[in-house]
C-alpha cells in the first residue's frame, strides 16, 4: 500500500499512458513522486494497439531511438542495450499496448497495484528489452510484484479482449473532452473539477513535481476542509 495517500473524496490525478510511449517511461519518476502525495489514477491510451500494432523494423528503430536518447538526457532514466541492442534489433517481435494496459487492470483489480504493474512492465521494455505484449512476460512481471500467478492470469483473461478494448475508448473519450492529444497527459481532478497538469517543465524533476502538488492542493482545498 502506497503511504501518504489522501482519503476517499481528495483530489485525484488522472494519468493518461500508454505503456509503449517512450516518454510515459521519462514520466514514471513523476508519477512515482505524486503517489506519494495524491491518488493517481491510470487511463491507457492503446497508442499502439489494434490497428496501430506495429512489428519492429529498422524504420520503428530509427525513429524510437532518437526519442528514447532525448528523453534518457532530460530525465536520467535508463535505457538498456537489450531495448536497444536486442528488442529493437528483434523483426518478429510486434509492438502492442493493448496486453500490457490489460495486465494493468488486472493487476489493479486485484490488489490496486496497476501503477506498479507498469513501471515494472516500463523496466522489462526499456531496460531489459523483454516482449511486453507476450503473455509470460505479464505472468513474470506479475508474480515481481507479488500477485498471485493463478488470480492474475484469470484476471488478465478478463481484462483482455472487449475489457480493455473499452478501457482505450474510455480513455480516448477522456482525451477528448478535455482537449488532450497525447501521451503522457495529466488531469488534476478536485472540487473545482479537473484541469490539465503540464509535465514538460517537470521531466527530470520529481521532487519539483511533488511540491507543485502539494502547494495546488492546498490551494484548491475547500476552506472548511479539516486540517
Amino acid at each position: 500500500m502506497v503511504t501518504g495517500l489522501p482519503q476517499a473524496g481528495a483530489p485525484t490525478l488522472h494519468y493518461i499512458y500508454d505503456p509503449l510511449c517512450g516518454w510515459c517511461y521519462g514520466a514514471a519518476p513523476l508519477i512515482q513522486a505524486a503517489r506519494k502525495v495524491l491518488k493517481v489514477r491510470a487511463h491507457g491510451g492503446g497508442m499502439m494497439a489494434g490497428a496501430n500494432r506495429q512489428p519492429v523494423s529498422p524504420q520503428l528503430r530509427q525513429y524510437v531511438m532518437q526519442h528514447d536518447r532525448r528523453i534518457a538526457q532530460l530525465t536520467g532514466q535508463p535505457f538498456g542495450d537489450a531495448y536497444f541492442n536486442g528488442l529493437l534489433l528483434d523483426t518478429t517481435a510486434v509492438l502492442d499496448s493493448a496486453p500490457p494496459i490489460a495486465a494493468m487492470l488486472a493487476a489493479e483489480e486485484l490488489a490496486g497495484k496497476g501503477l506498479d504493474m507498469l513501471a515494472h512492465l516500463q523496466t522489462a521494455h526499456y531496460v531489459e528489452g523483454q516482449r511486453v505484449a507476450d503473455q509470460g512476460v505479464l505472468l513474470d512481471q506479475a508474480a515481481r510484484i507479488g500477485l498471485d500467478p493463478a488470480a492474475f492470469a484469470v484476471a488478465l483473461a478478463n481484462a483482455c479482449g472487449a475489457a480493455v478494448q473499452n478501457h482505450i475508448a474510455e480513455t480516448r473519450a477522456l482525451m477528448a473532452r478535455t482537449g488532450q492529444q497525447g501521451f503522457p497527459s495529466l488531469l488534476l481532478e478536485h472540487s473545482d473539477g479537473m484541469e490539465a497538469v503540464p509535465v514538460s517543465p517537470y521531466m527530470g524533476k520529481p521532487e519539483a513535481f511533488a511540491n507543485m502538488l502539494r502547494e495546488h492542493k492546498a490551494v484548491k482545498a475547500p476552506q472548511n476542509a479539516p486540517a
